[in-house]
């Protein structure tokens, strides 16, 4: 060869050209799927190899490697593993919603999709489904290719009767772009469809009236707000999560729906990582207990019942596939032939168009064969008017089918079917069934003429198809959709196991934990002479609380306590506090939680629980004494709390509305009680207790031994405003203590 023969090509050139070609054979043939029946190439060769074979979904089941190598030998020149592959897909339930495929063998789990068996031992057919897209294939509804080697030909596409892009969903890596479409529900799509083709007009935001958003073969909660509903469906592009289902037995948390494609060993194992690095104390056992009854059955088991399993969920769905979030990108191959983003209504119109042609093709194939056929009913009935002269015609003749166009005006196609016909079809009985035969076709030719005429018959037809189908094979959503998700990952103090504690301060400062609150702090062993002085009753993961004389608060975790078995340890070794001060008050609550704060000098406000915390080992100043002032004991504030009731050292008795008191976050706050500034400086009378009533409880006054119960017909008598110096209570003096008696 001369070098003048020779093409010679810049390497850039050729580069890219190999490259675009292979890019757009990959896009066309490999990955994308096409709008019309939503299947990939492979998808469709193995489904039209399945239909050659003639397994469909009456048929017995046939070795998966006959079909495989049909589809490898005569569509699909590729790797047997590939295409069985894609053929397990089409088969498994948790993959398609709507399976196109119908295996007998094993064919995988939700917990281990490729799990299958090999396609030696496994069997298959079609199933009714996937009867939706290919029977209309051999009606002249779509075009045909050769394929491979040339040697055969296959469909473009298949004539689908339903949008099976949005039912069964698919994803795909192309080059330079993807595909990922979520699966939906039969019912739903088919009534956004036929809502388009009533009003073509219709817009998005109406049509998410009737779908609801994607939805799986399991019953996992899809997790989509509004918002990025319209947006997903809009543009075709955006993303959504999906979590597992789950109840609530006992102390055990059983999970019963798992997100698509997530794998249930899979997420054990991230549970017991966390469980070997210690971020899950409250969990003390896993297991599986899936069966074939129960695919899905994961059981957590918490170490108590009284464990939050809620905020246990929240946390394994930040942290687990427990919750996984999926994309969608509606990236299609469009009737035009390229690939393009579809919006939700642009991709149903154009599955209309691809419907209207396909059912158009039909009907002209069809009109095709009935006048094909009335051509040949024409001809057979012309000689029933002169038999004889038929049959003298065919015995005397050298060539009948000359002589018999020429006697009767026939066709030849009509002179070689009366040639064809038996001596015993020429009889009046044959007669009258080609005359029925010729009526009753001549009323279809009429019936689709009319429809090839008119659209708004065509778009009938194809919504009572559409209905017939939803009939059918229509069932129910599967997946609920929520617009929010709680998941959130535990902090270290969410790590503690929360149990009901009660915290308790005594008289020298000692502090300790005991678990529960059934217990009685005054039933403890104490140091030497000392005693209780203080207890609260909360949860394990909630912050102790310590007011001490100089009216200073102070925070110490309640986990971190010393258990109430011992002594407890003293609480100076915890905080800087100030040199000789007295613990007066242990708390424990919620954020929004309320106590009356109060000193011996008379005054007091009410002070919520998140107001008293402190990070500071040295405490925050709480509350502002005057001077030679002490703190009395903090008193939780109830829902039904209505009075203060506060009483002297001297007997003094005063019940005021609770709602006369501020609610501060610190400083002196206001007078409760009148206690003259003298006597108080001389220490003859000061601000003893104090105790919070409802509007039907009585407040009980203990002196000693002696006990006096006061009614609210009778306490009512010693209601007068905030600050007044109150009454006295007979000659009762140095009250020890104030309690609440509520009404049984």
């Amino acid at each position: 060869m001369s070098n003048s023969e020779i093409n010679s090509i810049s390497l850039k050139k050729y580069a890219e050209d190999s490259y675009l070609n292979y890019a757009m054979y990959v896009i066309l043939d490999r990955a994308l799927p096409n709008v019309g029946d939503g299947l990939k190439p492979v998808q469709r060769r193995i489904l039209y190899a399945m239909s050659e074979l003639g397994l469909d979904a009456t048929s017995k089941y046939k070795k998966s490697a006959r079909t495989v190598g049909d589809v490898i030998g005569k569509f699909h020149p590729h790797g047997d593993s590939a295409a069985y592959e894609a053929m397990v897909l089409m088969a498994q339930n948790f993959s398609f919603k709507y399976p196109l495929v119908d295996g007998q063998g094993n064919w995988g789990s939700q917990d281990d999709p490729k799990s299958f068996a090999a396609m030696r031992y496994t069997e298959s057919k079609l199933t009714n489904f996937a009867d939706l897209l290919i029977s209309e294939l051999k009606s002249g509804t779509v075009d045909w290719q050769p394929n491979f080697d040339g040697s055969l030909l296959e469909p473009t596409i298949f004539p689908a009767k339903i949008p099976n892009i949005l039912l069964n969903g698919t994803s795909g890596i192309a080059v330079g772009m993807a595909t990922d479409i979520p699966s939906h529900n039969i019912n739903e799509v088919i009534d956004a469809t036929i809502q388009l083709l009533d009003k073509p007009s219709t817009e998005l935001k109406n049509l998410l009236k009737i779908i609801k958003g994607p939805d799986f073969s399991n019953e996992a909660t899809v997790i989509l707000n509004d918002e990025e509903l319209y947006e997903m469906y809009s543009t075709g592009k955006g993303g959504f999560k999906i979590q597992a289902n789950w109840k609530q037995e006992k102390n055990q948390i059983v999970i019963n729906a798992l997100p698509y494609q997530a794998s249930g060993s899979k997420i054990l194992e991230q549970i017991a990582d966390q469980m070997l690095n210690k971020k899950l104390p409250m969990v003390v056992d896993l297991s599986d207990e899936g069966d074939h009854k129960d695919p899905v059955r994961l059981v957590i088991t918490m170490r108590s019942n009284r464990i939050n399993a809620e905020d246990l969920m929240n946390h394994l769905y930040a942290s687990t596939d427990l919750q996984k979030n999926y994309r969608i990108n509606m990236n299609l191959i469009s009737l035009k032939g390229g690939p393009k983003v579809f919006s939700l209504v642009d991709l149903l119109k154009e599955w209309i168009v691809f419907r209207k042609t396909t059912l158009t093709r039909k009907l002209e194939h069809r009109l095709d064969k009935v006048n094909d056929r009335l051509h040949v009913l024409e001809g057979l009935l012309t000689i029933f008017i002169d038999i004889d002269k038929v049959i003298k015609i065919i015995r005397q003749s050298d060539n009948p089918k000359k002589d018999l166009i020429k006697a009767f005006k026939l066709s030849e196609i009509q002179a070689n079917a009366i040639l064809e016909i038996r001596l015993r079809q020429l009889a009046k009985l044959e007669q009258i069934k080609l005359e029925n035969e010729r009526d009753s076709l001549v009323d279809e030719r009429n019936e689709i003429e009319k429809i090839l005429k008119s659209k708004s018959r065509l778009r009938t037809l194809i919504k009572k198809e559409l209905n017939d189908i939803k009939d059918t094979y229509g069932d129910d959503r599967n997946s609920p959709i929520i617009k929010s998700s709680n998941a959130k990952i535990f902090s270290e103090e969410d790590t503690l196991v929360t149990e009901t504690v009660t915290v308790v301060l005594s008289k020298a400062g000692w502090i300790r934990s005991a678990k529960g609150h059934d217990i009685d702090p005054n039933t403890l062993s104490y140091r030497g002479d000392d005693s209780l002085q203080d207890f609260a009753r909360g949860k394990s993961n909630q912050l102790a609380i310590f007011l001490d004389s100089n009216g200073k608060a102070y925070s110490i975790p309640s986990h971190s306590l010393p258990s109430a078995r011992g002594m407890g340890e003293p609480i100076t070794g915890r905080l800087s506090a100030d040199s000789g001060v007295q613990f007066i008050s242990s708390i424990i609550g919620n954020e929004d939680d309320r106590f009356l704060i109060m000193n011996t000098a008379g005054f007091g406000y009410i002070a919520e629980y998140q107001s008293m915390i402190s990070n500071k080992k040295t405490g925050r100043a709480f509350m502002k004494l005057p001077e030679n002032a002490k703190m009395l004991k903090a008193i939780p504030v109830k829902q039904n709390h209505s009075h203060i009731a506060a009483v002297s050292n001297i007997g003094k008795l005063l019940i005021f509305g609770l709602d006369e008191l501020p609610i501060l976050g610190k400083g002196k706050g206001n007078k409760i009680i009148n206690i003259p500034k003298d006597k108080f400086n001389l220490g003859q009378e000061f601000m003893a207790h104090a105790q919070l009533l409802a509007e039907d409880s009585s407040l009980r006054i203990e002196v000693g031994k002696s006990k006096v119960t006061l009614k609210p017909l009778d306490w009512q008598k010693y209601i007068l405003s905030r600050a007044k110096r109150g009454k006295k209570v007979g000659k009762l003096v140095n009250i020890e203590r104030l309690t609440e008696k509520p009404k049984e």
